[in-house]
């Protein structure tokens, strides 16, 4: 496997199995937004909903939607845009997290698992900007 079949969609016809979905960045970031709906958001009292409830909703999707939105643009620094806020919003989401737990809202028990997700994320996260650098570095040469 060479380093373009990663990022680039096949020539010819369209392969659904090879599109933003089959990006570890993307599958780490969806267990991360489900696990907030899941485990998270439900926890919270209802005087919540308009501020902690909301934002941890947005930040969740937008951690996926901007890695799809980002591999659908085909352009290297404008897919990187969107993957830094991807990633910005991650980090958005750990600091959620820890005011959820410094407000009682969650037990450590679930802290601790939130935090593993959302290093897994952003490791991933990381790992894909660099590569999608280097392609564009080794690209310019």
């Amino acid at each position: 496997m060479n380093e373009k079949d990663f990022f680039e969609e096949p020539a010819g016809e369209y392969k659904k199995e090879k599109d933003f979905t089959s990006l570890f960045c993307w599958q780490d970031s969806r267990k991360m937004k489900l696990f907030f709906y899941n485990e998270v958001i439900p926890k919270l009292p209802s005087y919540e909903e308009g501020n902690l409830k909301s934002q941890m909703r947005r930040a969740a999707v937008s951690s996926t939607a901007n890695i799809a939105e980002g591999y659908g643009r085909y352009n290297y620094q404008d897919s990187t845009r969107f993957y830094r806020i991807s990633r910005g919003s991650t980090f958005e989401l750990k600091d959620h997290l820890i005011s959820c737990l410094d407000l009682k809202y969650i037990e450590k028990e679930v802290f601790d698992k939130g935090l593993i997700l959302i290093e897994d994320a952003k490791i991933k996260i990381n790992g894909y900007i660099k590569y999608v650098q280097k392609l564009k570095k080794d690209q310019n040469k």
